[in-house]
């Protein structure tokens, strides 16, 4: 959970309340840590040495999964990221302890009060992870980025890398990254917006007191620094993406284009939040314009998001074209194998492809196994999100009671009409089918309870 984040701790006691609800694991059972904990001591043996390269790490000041590190060289007019993955592989033997855990999770879980992680600490944020504190086994992709964007896997080797720097978001400055880092995010942005990819990456939400001490949910304006990290894996996944698919293997991050009653609920979603969104203008056109920094602005990127007829994962099939609408592209995921049991797999894959070699039967089973796996993870990871949204509605509108807040309809359904508030990143429901989407009404706000996560409006007339 990225996208509400708690630092007064105002939702603490709702937040206990979902993680038993949900049975959100608290720890690794004993057999799995003392698994890893064996496999922590373990020695690379077959990893090239490439400490000599000035890898840096950049993400939040207080993460210590670290799967990414990053070095940049020039070639010529193109641009070589060497990309270094922690190798998560090495340590978790196919069928161990530590697998089959990984494989009941799926991903990591995050809440505002912390995670559960897909892998043991002593693995995920210790022996696994790009550290700064010594030398780190982890697969490298060589990704070239022409001056166009267009990306392309040029190698994957296992190799022992040494991160200079562990780099936080809020504090790097520009001298402390590589050079060509702003070009290289430059060339990637530029790929996008001649393909058409309208990616939308909202700010996170922050559960704050404003100056009269009411808690209000509030958007962390996004940072220059996340935007150009984001860059990073873009190009590396869509690079291994396309030697995947060019070798018919590979799993694959697909979505669909939002349908007519998903854009139509946006357009009045906009107009609740007093957003121009010109008749003739697309989706896509109309939020690569928008502007994680503008509150109003932000909060519609966030129903944007959500409004998707959804991701999930797909195996290669002859004869189909996987596609991720959002990124107008081929896609997969390869860089958080920390986080997301898929990852390990691609990776694996792409070490097999990049070096002429034919990838295993297994990493082939498990790419027809996951799909499943990741969806019913991505679908408890989406409703311990929705929990926690419900909570922290609730506590933002606690005590305002009795209250009148402008509205939106946006839909009208068989439950009754769903409501945008114009002033709050809110949407309700209200138990009237009676309206037509688009109108503007007034709500009364009837109750607001943190303990049931559950806030009610009725119209005020």
């Amino acid at each position: 959970m990225k996208s509400i984040v708690d630092p007064q701790g105002a939702l603490a006691r709702g937040l206990a309340a979902i993680r038993a609800e949900f049975q959100v694991p608290a720890s690794f059972p004993d057999q799995v840590v003392a698994t890893a904990e064996q496999a922590a001591g373990r020695t690379p043996s077959d990893h090239a040495d490439r400490t000599d390269r000035p890898f840096v790490t950049l993400d939040p000041a207080t993460s210590t999964d670290l799967d990414q590190a990053f070095a940049i060289e020039r070639a010529g007019s193109a641009l070589l990221l060497h990309y270094a993955i922690a190798d998560i592989g090495w340590f978790v033997e196919d069928g161990d302890p530590v697998d089959a855990e990984a494989w009941r999770r799926g991903t990591t879980l995050y809440l505002p009060d912390g995670k559960a992680g897909l892998y043991p600490p002593v693995l995920s944020e210790g022996a696994a992870s790009l550290l700064p504190d010594g030398p780190r086994p982890a697969v490298i992709f060589t990704i070239r980025v022409a001056p166009d964007g267009i990306v392309h896997l040029d190698g994957a080797e296992r190799a022992i890398v040494r991160s200079r720097a562990k780099l936080g978001y809020d504090a790097v400055r520009p001298d402390d990254l590589p050079a060509d880092l702003p070009e290289l995010a430059a060339r990637i942005a530029a790929a996008e917006q001649a393909r058409g990819a309208a990616r939308v990456d909202p700010p996170e939400q922050e559960v704050a007191a404003d100056r009269g001490g009411r808690m209000e949910l509030m958007f962390r304006p996004r940072l220059p620094s996340e935007e150009k990290n984001a860059a990073l894996s873009l190009a590396a996944n869509m690079a291994v993406a396309a030697a995947l698919r060019a070798k018919r293997t590979g799993l694959f991050r697909v979505m669909a284009e939002p349908d007519a009653r998903a854009v139509a609920r946006l357009r009045h979603t906009a107009r609740a939040f007093d957003v121009a969104w010109p008749d003739g203008e697309t989706l896509d056109c109309f939020e690569r314009r928008l502007s994680a920094r503008d509150p109003k602005e932000a909060a519609l990127m966030m129903a944007i998001r959500r409004a998707g007829n959804g991701t999930a994962y797909a195996p290669f099939r002859d004869g189909e074209r996987p596609w991720h609408a959002a990124m107008a592209a081929t896609y997969t995921h390869a860089t958080a194998p920390l986080r997301r049991l898929a990852d390990r797999y691609v990776v694996r894959a792409a070490l097999a492809v990049a070096n002429g070699r034919t990838v295993e039967p297994l990493v082939t089973d498990a790419f027809e196994r996951l799909p499943k796996v990741m969806a019913r993870a991505e679908a408890l990871a989406g409703r311990v999100e929705r929990a926690v949204i419900d909570l922290a509605e609730a506590v933002m509108l606690h005590g305002r009671e009795g209250q009148r807040f402008a509205a939106i309809v946006t839909d009208v359904d068989e439950r009754g009409a769903r409501v945008q508030l114009c002033d709050r990143p809110v949407l309700a429901r209200i138990d009237d089918k009676g309206m037509t989407p688009g109108e503007a009404i007034d709500l009364r706000l009837v109750a607001a309870d943190p303990e049931a996560r559950r806030i009610a409006f009725r119209r005020d007339d």
